[in-house]
């Protein structure tokens, strides 16, 4: 059964939680988007091939594959908060159920 003092935290948990999640979605978004950024960076290193050469030196460059971790790493991150938030919320969920259904019995 969950306790009271469970809910109070799941809460607590949500309201405080909410700027760290907001700045991993948004670092995540970020990565995504200067991934394009670099492609480009890097397939301008090499305007003597061409343009299928060039993606193709990108997406080997040793810059691309450390960038593609990094996305790989915020998306851990920002994922693990997510589901961690939704955790928190079915419990609340759960607990405000359970307590409806107590009401229920005793009318």
């Amino acid at each position: 059964m969950i306790e009271d003092k469970d809910v109070d935290e799941a809460v607590h948990w949500l309201m405080n939680s909410a700027d760290i999640i907001a700045t991993a979605k948004a670092t995540l978004v970020y990565l995504e988007e200067y991934r394009k950024s670099l492609k480009a960076q890097i397939m301008k290193e090499y305007g003597d091939m061409s343009v299928s050469a060039q993606e193709r030196e990108a997406y080997a460059s040793e810059r691309m594959i450390e960038h593609i971790k990094a996305i790989q790493k915020a998306t851990y991150n920002y994922e693990r908060l997510r589901f961690k938030r939704e955790a928190q919320m079915a419990k609340i969920e759960t607990w405000r159920t359970y307590h409806a259904n107590l009401r229920s019995v005793k009318l």
